[in-house]
């Protein structure tokens, strides 16, 4: 995932860049969210 910061406003994009995942005030609550998505993904291989 990337995290791009454009104006005042922080968006996490996937790993191409070609959907967003969310857009949000800060870089942490950008990290915290990608941690979110990570851990989840990790639990549906499981």
């Amino acid at each position: 995932m990337v995290i791009k910061k454009e104006g005042y406003k922080w968006v996490l994009y996937t790993k191409d860049g070609k959907k967003v995942l969310g857009t949000f005030r800060t870089k942490t609550e950008a990290v915290k969210r990608e941690r979110q998505i990570v851990y989840f993904k990790n639990l549906k291989r499981r």
